[in-house]
Parts: C-alpha cells; sequence; structure tokens
C-alpha cells in the first residue's frame, strides 16, 4: 500500500526536527525535504514557510498545506496553488515565545531601559524615576490568538491594556474596541503600540502617516506582524522628527534587512530579525498530525484559514 507523502519547505526551520516530530505521531506519512521530492504527483501534505513563486505547480494532488508560521499571506492569491485547504499553526510555544517578546519590548520602554542604554554608551549615571504600570496605556492592534494572550498578560502584569481588531473581542482586564471608527480614538489616547494585526487587504498600510501623526508625541511603536501594516516611509519621517519617538521592529519589507535601509541609522530603533517567535516542532506537531487524519478522513482540518479575512 502506497504512504501518503508530505513535502517540506522552509528557508529557516530544521526539517530533521518535523520530520521526526511527525514521525512519532504519523509514522505511516513519508517525509520529503524539498528539493528531494521524488515523484511530484506522490505528494498529498506539504508543510511550508515563505515558500517561492511556482513552488506548488509540481503539486497537482495536494490536500492540505499547513503553514510554518502565523502569517499566511505569503500563501494566498498565489497561481500555482490549487485550491486546497490551508491551516496555520496554533502552537503553545509560539504563543510563549510572542508574548515574552512583546512584554519585553514594551516593558523596555515602560521602564525607560532604552535610555538607560543611551545613558550607558556615553557613561553617564542618568535616574529616571519609575512610573506606575497602571498609568502606562498600551494598545495592542490585533487580538488573534497572539495579540489576545500578549494584551492579557500585559494587563495581567498591571497595564493599562486597549485593544482594537477588526470584530469585538471579550478579553479579561482589556479594554477592547472594533472597526475603524474606534481606531483613531485609540491612537490619540495611549503611549505604547503593539502591531500584531495580519497582512490582509484591510490592514495594507492601515496606519499611515495620518494615522502615526495621531499618536501622542513621542509614542513608542511595536511591530512583530508584518512591515505591510505600516507606511514604512512615514514611520521612518515620523521617527526621524521624534513624533514617533521609539520604535521596534522586529519584521521588515525586505529581509534581512538591506544595510543602506535608514532604520539602520537611527538611534531610536531598536532592530530584531524576525525572530519575536517561531515554531517549536515537538509542540506544533499534534495540531499538524490531527490535520492530516481529518483530511485522510475527509473532514476540515484544524485552524483552516478563511482566504477572504487573510487569517
Amino acid at each position: 500500500m502506497k504512504r501518503d507523502a508530505l513535502v517540506f519547505y522552509s528557508p529557516v526551520d530544521d526539517p530533521t526536527a518535523w520530520r521526526d516530530a511527525l514521525a512519532s505521531e504519523l509514522p505511516d506519512l513519508d517525509f520529503r525535504i524539498d528539493p528531494d521530492v521524488g515523484d511530484p504527483a506522490e505528494i498529498n501534505y506539504a508543510l511550508a514557510w515563505l515558500p517561492p513563486k511556482g513552488f506548488f505547480r509540481r503539486f497537482s494532488n495536494l490536500k492540505l498545506l499547513t503553514n510554518l508560521g502565523a502569517g499566511v499571506d505569503a500563501l494566498l492569491n498565489r497561481d500555482d496553488l490549487v485550491p486546497v485547504p490551508i491551516t496555520r499553526l496554533s502552537d503553545p510555544g509560539m504563543v510563549s515565545l510572542m508574548t515574552s517578546y512583546v512584554i519585553f519590548a514594551v516593558t523596555r520602554y515602560a521602564r525607560d531601559m532604552h535610555i538607560f542604554e543611551r545613558a550607558k554608551r556615553r557613561g553617564q549615571w542618568h535616574y529616571v524615576h519609575p512610573r506606575p504600570l497602571a498609568e502606562i496605556k498600551v494598545c495592542v492592534l490585533g487580538l488573534g490568538e497572539l495579540g489576545a494572550h500578549a494584551a492579557k498578560s500585559l494587563a495581567d502584569m498591571g497595564y493599562d491594556v486597549r485593544g482594537w481588531s477588526r470584530t469585538l473581542k471579550t478579553i479579561p482586564g482589556v479594554e477592547c474596541h472594533a472597526g475603524r471608527g474606534s481606531l483613531e480614538t485609540l491612537l490619540g489616547d495611549c503611549e505604547i503600540f503593539v502591531s500584531m494585526l495580519p497582512a490582509t487587504n484591510d490592514t495594507q498600510a492601515l496606519l499611515g502617516a495620518r494615522e502615526l501623526a495621531l499618536m501622542p508625541a513621542g509614542a513608542k511603536f511595536i511591530n512583530v506582524s508584518r512591515s505591510a501594516v505600516v507606511d514604512e516611509a512615514a514611520l521612518v519621517a515620523a521617527l526621524r522628527s521624534g513624533a514617533i519617538g521609539e520604535a521596534t521592529l522586529d519584521v521588515f519589507g525586505a529581509e534581512p534587512l538591506p544595510p543602506e535601509h535608514p532604520y539602520w541609522a537611527l538611534d531610536n530603533v531598536f532592530i530584531t530579525p524576525h525572530l519575536a517567535s517561531i515554531t517549536v516542532p515537538a509542540l506544533a506537531v499534534r495540531d499538524v498530525a490531527e490535520s492530516i487524519r481529518r483530511v485522510r478522513r475527509g473532514e476540515p482540518p484544524l485552524h483552516q484559514v478563511d482566504p477572504q479575512r487573510g487569517y
């Protein structure tokens, strides 16, 4: 009896870890690592992150595509992919890593660590009196699985947390808002902003020059979602003028970030190389395997993406 076959592609993830993890759940699954795919017609499942243009054109019998990450924008509206269910990972390890990053980035500003970092470079003892966390208003933009957990965790720490999403959510300790009408009010009312929005048609350049200007002078901006959510030129201009006081950026339009990019020269920009959250195979594999089992039974997979919404 011919085994089902899965193709793996990722420029950053370890295929060995995924192969071993899946073998423990689905020992009958033939795990193949691109480009050694064998007969493409035998491939029924794909586990992929940022596959290149034309990658899926070979796989005419694909039944399920699982994205190795939270953002699925690179898998939508492709001309090389037959209509198949696309699923996203729901990995508790990924949630914990993202939440830890957001807490770090928010707290770095709330506790004035960016000021002390500069003082240390000057060789200067510089005291700034701490503020109670309850006085610091944090706005989390995007309240999906990752955003909701981060927002609640910040609220549990004592921050005054507001959340914004396409549809209204209920999160203990978080003042939730929804719709474009409420966005402008939130932008003018908080001091630290965390973008956790997916890249969709509705969020493309959602934060442009006008929206950034609504933020209080010297506001802090953190982006751990997608660079397309922000008008990059407008953000650079706002950072240069001080209208936006500080930014922590983990996502960029071009990655690796080119050496000539203006972000590198801005002292008020903290850069990390797209690592706010990564997938942990040992924790995520159960959902991946269960989705394959469901597709084998003719059932919908877990965490299926709605292509119209983009998440």
